[in-house]
């Protein structure tokens, strides 16, 4: 890593935030990051893959993954499949990349509702018919929140990078960028420590 900018991917939907977009590429890239951002045009793109290839690919190739989930699911889905951001969030997971995420507020709202009513998994909720509003786009951005909160894992000190933060103001979201990202250097050794540990599992595995 050393003499090369730290890679960071923003994983996000594009409608109704924009500006939004807009202010995290400019904190992260002030910061120093090469921030790759499917709505700034700045995630690698190879002629011979599909943006959806070309996305997954930059979200294996990251040091960094950011994402942000919104009331509106995205673009990228065929029937029965999932958005192209809930893919990238799943991947980042599998992947175990050091991951920060935000969740705008309607989102874990409707999630708590929706418990209460009874619906408590992806299944039940599979099953309700939601009229598309700019309150809430699709139900499975509450997918989104629960694999990124790690529901999956019961034990509660089993779950790792399981931190979601709330904002319902854009000045909430850039307020969780900055005091996450601003220390460059912190994060860097962050990432250099975290490597020396694998290594050093890898050849307690193979006995060396």
């Amino acid at each position: 890593m050393a003499g090369k900018q730290l890679t960071i991917f923003v994983s996000s939907t594009v409608y109704g935030i924009e500006e939004l977009l807009d202010q995290v590429y400019a904190l992260l890239s002030g910061f120093g990051y090469e921030v790759w951002m499917s709505y700034k045009g700045t995630v690698p793109v190879y002629p011979n893959q599909t943006a959806f290839e070309s996305c997954l690919l930059a979200v294996k190739e990251c040091k960094l993954f950011l994402c942000i989930i919104t009331p509106h699911y995205g673009s990228g889905v065929l029937e029965g499949d999932l958005s192209i951001t809930h893919q990238e969030l799943l991947e980042a997971i599998r992947l175990k990349k050091p991951r920060w995420i935000l969740a705008h507020d309607h989102v874990s709202f409707a999630r708590s509702l929706l418990r209460n009513l009874g619906h408590k998994t992806a299944t039940a909720r599979a099953k309700l018919e939601l009229k598309t509003s700019p309150i809430l786009s699709d139900l499975r951005v509450i997918d989104m929140y629960e694999a990124a909160i790690r529901h999956d894992i019961q034990i509660y000190r089993d779950k790792k990078g399981n931190w979601v933060q709330k904002f319902s103001r854009d000045a909430d979201a850039q307020l969780f960028v900055t005091a996450q990202f601003y220390r460059y250097d912190d994060v860097t050794r962050f990432l250099q420590d975290q490597l020396a540990d694998q290594q050093a599992i890898a050849h307690s595995i193979k006995g060396e």
